[in-house]
């Protein structure tokens, strides 16, 4: 199988309660290799355009003040079957389901605020991880 690369975000709750050197541990104890990393602070239009695809639902406008309250870590993670491995190491989006061994277990809190993000496919996370990383080489 090929490596893959998914981009992984660290959201505002997890970076401001200090998880981020916890959360990058069990990335790194999963096998991932981080082939590029940054902080950012997203504008709200940043976000808005990011969540585009959600821009209709209810939640947008709770999603989009949250992922503008705080930094955040980008990443663009490769390793065999990363989108699924990345997804699984994450858990479910509703922390409260998921399990001690997940990022989402450990960190989150609710289904909002859940530490991470991840790509739900290969082609959007192309799309993810240059729309974080603009000069990426994605081979």
């Amino acid at each position: 199988m090929a490596i893959e690369r998914t981009l992984g975000i660290i959201k505002p709750d997890a970076v401001a309660a200090g998880k981020m050197g916890e959360i990058l541990s069990m990335i790194s104890k999963a096998g991932f290799k981080i082939a590029a990393m940054k902080t950012a602070h997203l504008t709200r239009e940043q976000a808005a355009e990011f969540y585009a695809v959600h821009a209709e639902r209810p939640f947008f406008p709770d999603l989009i003040d949250f992922m503008t309250s705080g930094q955040i870590v980008a990443m663009t993670l490769e390793k065999e079957n990363a989108v699924a491995a990345w997804r699984e190491l994450m858990g479910p989006t509703d922390s409260t389901q998921a399990g001690p061994d997940t990022v989402r277990g450990r960190f989150g809190t609710s289904v909002s605020r859940n530490a991470v993000h991840g790509s739900d496919s290969q082609e959007n996370a192309v799309k993810e991880i240059l729309f974080f990383f603009p000069l990426c080489k994605l081979v």
